[in-house]
């Protein structure tokens, strides 16, 4: 290997692991990619409880990202629209039309309550430097919830790509409480824009979905679409219907779009086309209906994992029990230093220890003689004294001293108790705190989240059923061209572009092709029908074909009910070929033979359906020992 070829491979794989961990997938603590935290480690550095310019903001973030501003604006709208850690003012664009958000310089954001309370807990937060090695930055927050599967993420990397659906908060929280209790859990994708969806195939985050707009068919000559399906917007989705149109796929006499604070397009109907006609064939054909793969691929412990939606929420349950134990602690911690402290003010004040220091001379037996005045009262003092504490009692004010409420002090002192008994009791009992927590969380902020997309079971519409066949496929024996694009010749029936159909032509050769344009199939072409697979299945061929060589007459009967696309197969043995073909029932075979001296019959009738039905590779059954000249099936007559 070469020195070039290690510098490549080398800095191709720094290149590929900075990109799936450092900006395109997402991190399974708190669910949000680099640039994103970053963007709300900045908003929270900068609150004040005010609105800020997104152009500061994204000022301020570049202190951390080592990109561009565009990137960090793109991405601070995208979170906005999310609708939960960020608060927004002005125009963010809009996620249901696709119109784009304002400038930068026009609009304004702030962290809401509920980012604050799940996600800001610097105090436990690791830190690490940031790109230029001037500030520190999270390295992720310690979320309470799993801000993942709320939130949703898509991303493309290098060799992986993730695509996470975003869910229900309320849902969410409330599977995290069904796991901390160990009970079983299902919980299923909610979109922003309402409309249904079909999980059949979800399989737990790793399938697929199927989306659907919510359509108003109530008028039977006017569609309305009132919301659009997750993935599309009004501009794509009439846009589709528009192309449908243009394609003869969907009938529409024309497209309104109403929509404001909600989605509303109108399609009307031309005459003689009604609602329920054009429901399927908008489902088929538009972006009415989606089908959406999913892949959970997060980064967990440095390096890409898929997981499922289950194991995602188990993990955030040990993770909130985790976090909470830690926050109580460093809060016991906190208000053990505070009890200590005040314990010491008040008997500092209370007994008059400060009188010990009038007559001391040094600081030393300054220091000392507080110390003294404490051993009576070491009962009361949970910790030992040290210099550090009596430091602080000195530079306390005389005029504090002599304001000094001992009811107010002893009264602050059993508050702090009793909410150092209520951390031993949650500590104790720490699920069932982390449960009430979550129950807490959804009773603050769930109503503003409430499910909008209904969950529902439906097939994907096939495009070859809900096609209008409105073409005429036509063949013209002179030229030799079958297909709808063809104008001279006979009509043989109607189709769709979406239809496949079989062709028997004059050579015995057969093929089943999409319906063409215009194609050359022969000049002698014995049948031409729909391809579709039950029909064909249970239609019969007979034939009637001679021996190349010797002229003596066969017949068969057959089934296609195996056949590849576009594929040429032979219809009767090679060296064979066809006299007359038929799909028709009821039919008898009529064979005329080559005149010869001393023969008097020349013409016989055979009952077609006293032969048996064979494999399309086999023969077919000797009709004579004599040279056909021609043959034909004509109805068999029936008596009455």
């Amino acid at each position: 290997m070469t020195y070039v070829d290690t510098l490549f491979n080398k800095n191709f794989l720094e290149y590929a692991s900075y990109v799936i961990k450092d900006r395109a997938i997402p991190h399974l603590d708190d669910g949000l990619k680099p640039v994103q935290r970053r963007i709300l480690h900045s908003l929270f550095s900068m609150d004040d409880g005010k609105f800020h310019k997104v152009a500061n903001v994204v000022g301020h973030c570049m202190q951390y990202h080592p990109h561009g501003d565009a990137s960090i604006y793109s991405a601070l709208v995208v979170l906005a629209n999310k609708e939960l850690f960020i608060d927004k003012q002005g125009n963010f664009g809009n996620v249901l039309t696709g119109d784009e958000a304002s400038a930068a310089r026009y609009i304004e954001c702030r962290v809401t309550p509920l980012a604050k309370q799940v996600l800001y807990r610097p105090e436990i937060t690791e830190y690490e430097d940031s790109y230029d090695g001037r500030r520190k930055e999270p390295v992720v927050f310690p979320a309470k919830f799993p801000a993942l599967l709320v939130l949703g993420a898509e991303g493309i990397a290098v060799g992986m790509s993730t695509k996470i659906l975003p869910h229900n908060f309320g849902e969410v929280c409330e599977a995290v409480q069904h796991a901390l209790r160990g009970e079983l859990f299902e919980i299923f994708p909610d979109f922003p824009g309402g409309g249904f969806v079909d999980v059949s195939d979800y399989e737990d985050g790793r399938g697929k979905v199927l989306v659907r707009a919510r359509l108003d068919t109530s008028d039977p000559k006017r569609i309305v679409v009132r919301e659009v399906p997750f993935g599309s917007t009004t501009d794509s989705l009439i846009a589709s219907i528009e192309n449908a149109a243009r394609k003869n796929k969907v009938k529409v006499a024309g497209i309104s779009d109403f929509t404001a604070e909600n989605v509303e397009i109108e399609i009307k109907l031309p005459r003689g086309v009604y609602t329920e006609e054009l429901v399927d064939a908008l489902y088929a054909f538009t972006e009415c209906e989606n089908s959406i793969s999913v892949n959970l691929l997060v980064i967990k412990d440095g390096k890409p994992v898929t997981m499922t939606v289950s194991e995602v929420i188990q993990y955030h349950a040990k993770r909130l029990v985790a976090i909470l134990t830690t926050e109580l602690e460093f809060e016991r911690g906190l208000l053990l230093d505070k009890l200590h402290a005040r314990t010491l003010e008040r008997i500092f004040v209370e007994e008059r220890i400060y009188k010990r220091i009038e007559e001391q001379t040094t600081a030393e037996d300054v220091v000392n003689a507080v110390l003294e005045g404490f051993i009576p009262f070491a009962s009361e003092i949970r910790r030992k004294v040290t210099e550090e504490d009596v430091e602080h009692l000195l530079k306390i004010p005389i005029r504090r001293i002599s304001r000094y409420d001992i009811q107010k002090a002893r009264k602050e002192i059993e508050e702090i108790q009793g909410r150092l008994k209520e951390i031993k009791h949650h500590l104790a009992n720490i699920v069932d705190y982390a449960i009430n927590y979550l129950g807490e969380l959804v009773g603050e902020y769930g109503s503003a989240h409430e499910r909008k997309t209904t969950i529902g079971s439906f097939e994907k519409v096939d495009v070859r059923e809900a096609a209008v066949r409105n073409l005429s496929l036509r063949y013209d024996k002179k030229t030799g061209y079958l297909g709808y694009g063809v104008n001279s010749g006979k009509e043989l029936f109607k189709v769709s572009a979406y239809d496949r159909v079989l062709v028997v032509r004059h050579s015995g050769v057969y093929s089943v092709i999409d319906a063409p344009e215009k194609l050359f199939v022969d000049k002698g072409m014995f049948s031409c029908g729909l391809s579709d697979k039950e029909i064909l299945g249970i239609k019969v061929f007979n034939i009637i074909y001679k021996d190349r060589k010797n002229g003596i007459p066969y017949l068969k009967r057959t089934r296609i009910e195996k056949y590849i696309l576009d594929r040429s197969y032979e219809i009767v043995p090679d060296g064979s070929a066809v006299i007359a073909l038929t799909t028709r029932e009821d039919v008898t075979a009529v064979v005329k033979y080559k005149k010869k001296p001393k023969v008097r019959i020349l013409e016989e009738e055979f009952d077609v359906n006293a032969y048996l039905i064979k494999g399309v590779k086999a023969g077919g059954v000797r009709l004579a020992n004599r040279e056909v000249s021609s043959a034909k099936f004509v109805a068999t007559k029936r008596a009455g």
